[in-house]
């Protein structure tokens, strides 16, 4: 969670959104007070309708210090899916409580809001049931890892099935730590979560795949190529090596690209960051990359694809060099770190 709106209605609501933006210093906090009660680091309104409009989609997480029912009207014509939507807390303006009222988990207001409330002396109000027994949160854990959730359906039996008591198994490929109680490595299950980088292993009735989003794509491309011509041949490249773009984490690049809009607006677009590296960087990575004189001769590195996906990764290369429209591809895997108890925040 990077990106957070507060949006103040009151006098009282003001000085509070003032306080909150103090006290989560390490996020970018835009704060919006209504125009009778606005100051000179705040954007003003005075249609409080048409601002949820026009930012819902822009943020993280929407902070609202104001009555609850206030937010929720404001916000339900915009709720698409809890995949998709922000995270949405209301605060009363006297700071007493803060309440996470959409994507408690996903979205990850119910760890905002604990954090919100120790911050400013407010008491957090939580209603979601794993939350409040202390119990194990598909949705959370998989979030708070970056693991892709393949099947909303799975994931809220499998929160059914913790409530419930029930034993949970668990398959994972990778190294983990801090197993909850509610879990077991086990075949011998009703439910059980597998986590892995595909979807074929399925030995539970009732199967929750969890994807780790943990895949650096390396682009090298000519001037001017459009982000459309760059979508297009990591989409291809990715499907002819059965990878799932949804993987996608970073992107990663020589530092002449830095600047380049067609990389960037493909970035913006995956909601991904890009990371450039100098030539003298990228030569000293050590591998079996693609030599390309024309390269060389043109960049001072001899593959910008391959060698820029492996530095931003740190890991082992699962997609070498592939070419399309003028557009190079290559992929990286990222060392998947699985802690059952690592928070979203």
């Amino acid at each position: 969670m990077k990106h957070i709106a507060v949006i103040s209605l009151t006098e009282c609501g003001r000085m509070l959104s003032e306080r909150i933006t103090d006290a989560l210093s390490e996020f970018e906090i835009r704060r919006y007070c209504f125009y009778k009660h606005t100051d000179e680091n705040a954007e003003q309104y005075d249609d409080l309708s048409a601002l949820i409009a026009r930012i819902f989609v822009d943020f993280d997480a929407i902070v609202f210090v104001c009555a609850c029912g206030i937010a929720v009207r404001m916000t339900a014509p915009h709720i698409r899916s809890k995949a998709h939507d922000p995270a949405v807390i209301a605060a009363d303006d006297r700071g007493q409580f803060v309440i996470p009222l959409l994507s408690g988990h996903l979205g990850g207001a119910n760890e905002l809001a604990k954090l919100l409330a120790d911050a400013v002396g407010a008491q957090a109000v939580i209603t979601t049931a794993t939350d409040i027994g202390g119990q194990f949160s598909p949705d959370s854990f998989a979030k708070a890892n970056d693991l892709l959730i393949t099947d909303l359906d799975a994931a809220k039996a499998i929160a059914a099935a913790v409530l419930n008591n029930e034993k949970i198994g668990l398959s994972c490929a990778y190294p983990f730590r801090n197993l909850p109680p509610e879990l077991a490595v086990t075949d011998d299950a009703e439910y059980g979560i597998v986590i892995a980088d595909t979807t074929e292993f399925s030995p539970y009735p009732v199967t929750l795949h969890l994807i780790p989003k943990n895949i650096a794509v390396g682009i090298g491309c000519k001037k001017g190529t459009s982000a459309q011509k760059i979508k297009d041949a990591v989409q291809a490249a990715f499907a002819d090596h059965h990878l799932s773009a949804g993987r996608i984490c970073k992107a990663a690049s020589i530092d002449l690209k830095a600047n380049e809009d067609g990389l960037l607006r493909f970035c913006d677009d995956f909601g991904i960051t890009l990371h450039t590296y100098p030539a003298e960087e990228l030569m000293r990575i050590k591998g079996d990359f693609v030599h390309s004189d024309f390269a060389e001769q043109v960049t001072g590195a001899d593959n910008i694809c391959e060698r820029s996906a492996v530095m931003c990764a740190g890991g082992r290369m699962i997609l070498r060099k592939t070419a399309r429209d003028g557009v190079t591809v290559a992929a990286a895997e990222i060392p998947v770190d699985i802690d059952f108890e690592r928070k979203l925040l």
